[in-house]
């Protein structure tokens, strides 16, 4: 048993000040004025030293695992250890629940990345399912983004789905020319930027990707009626117009993910769709890609949801700087990470907010030098699993 006590604690409904959290095995026990509850043998004070509590993050969002298996293009680390080593990664960072953003793509313009070859994506998602049943640190979560060319991969995305290996699905559209490279200029210049090919070659580039053959909407549309029977949300990528969205939302999407501009974030909004964008776009100050800004959409109440993407690190910093360069409340800005999320993916009757009964996913964060945001304590499932002390 734990009680956290002298910290600002960030509930949906406000921040409490001068309030005790009581935390009994793996549930938040109680919430109480400080001092209510005295601390007798067995249970443990942790003293917040006037930082803020907030739940744990929930980032359902993010490829980093790929990055920490393959961190050369021609180089893959032992999956195990790769996993083993990222979660201890992801909770310095503040994330307790992890959605690995694993691609079932069929080809990747950019740089081939081998993580992403199906054999590998296959041994990810059974390491994943096993965390639930041996040693580890944070909830593991499979997102499975399927890019819609990968016909190949269609029996087998359904199959991880029927194994209950999948918990979230998004459907991917990278054919250049829509969605997020909607601007063939900045395609290509992407494309350059990986490869040294001639103006020639990425033009038939570009006409291969746009005549190849996709999964049908009525392949979509099945497979999403088979997440949604196993009670799995599911999200579209990139959308760029309205007609898209409709689309999505007739076969059951809930989860709109990097709307492209502040209309169609706006628009999701409106269709009663989570949208989502990247806390790495706020600290570059816009889109990698030249598309929606998101410090701009949280300011107009457009966004839901910020993920990590690729960058763990931005999710503590962007809530932070958007308080701090805006005077945005960080009572609604932690719901990005927190509450909505868990909505979003069906988790919020356990995880997401700190309230009585609920998991005790919890953290400390305190201020440093310069106004610097640091993550010194991390409960998951009622387990003190971190504790940092910084020095002088």
């Amino acid at each position: 048993m734990y009680i956290i006590t002298n910290g600002n604690i960030i509930t949906e409904e406000a921040i409490l000040t001068g309030f005790d959290i009581l935390v009994n095995n793996t549930i938040i026990k109680k919430i109480v004025p400080a001092g209510e509850v005295e601390a007798d043998e067995g249970i443990e004070i942790i003293d917040a030293n006037g930082g803020y509590v907030t739940p744990g993050f929930i980032d359902i969002h993010s490829d980093y695992i790929e990055h920490m298996a393959a961190p050369r293009p021609t180089t893959l680390m032992n999956f195990e250890l790769s996993l083993r080593e990222t979660e201890k990664e992801l909770l310095s960072h503040g994330i307790t629940t992890m959605f690995h953003s694993l691609s079932l793509y069929k080809a990747w313009d950019f740089t081939h990345k081998p993580i992403r070859d199906p054999e590998n994506v296959r041994k990810f998602i059974d390491l994943i399912d096993k965390t639930h049943t041996v040693k580890h640190l944070i909830r593991h979560r499979f997102h499975a983004r399927f890019e819609i060319d990968n016909l190949e991969e269609v029996n087998n995305l359904i199959t991880y789905i029927e194994e209950k290996k999948v918990h979230l699905v998004s459907f991917m559209d990278h054919t250049p020319g829509q969605g997020q490279f909607r601007n063939l200029e900045l395609y290509k210049h992407t494309v350059k930027g990986y490869n040294n090919l001639s103006d020639e070659e990425i033009e038939r580039n570009i006409i291969t990707h746009q005549n190849k053959d996709k999964l049908t909407i009525d392949g979509m549309r099945e497979i999403a009626a088979l997440a949604i029977k196993n009670g799995i949300a599911v999200a579209s990528h990139d959308d760029d117009s309205i007609e898209k969205l409709d689309l999505v939302k007739s076969f059951g999407t809930t989860i709109s993910e990097f709307p492209i501009t502040l209309e169609i974030a706006k628009e999701a909004k409106e269709k009663q769709m989570y949208t989502i964008a990247g806390a790495p776009n706020i600290l570059l100050g816009g889109s990698h890609s030249g598309n929606l800004s998101a410090a701009e959409a949280i300011q107009k109440n457009y966004i839901d949801i910020l993920c990590s993407d690729y960058y763990p690190p931005a999710l503590i910093h962007a809530v932070f700087e958007m308080h701090k360069k805006y005077n945005m409340s960080l009572l609604e800005l932690f719901k990005l990470l927190t509450i909505n999320p868990a909505r979003a993916v069906k988790m919020d009757d356990e995880i997401g907010s700190i309230k009585e009964g609920k998991k005790a996913d919890l953290l400390i964060i305190e201020k440093i030098e310069n106004d610097f945001p640091v993550i010194t304590t991390v409960f998951v499932d009622g387990k003190m699993i971190q504790k940092t002390n910084y020095r002088m």
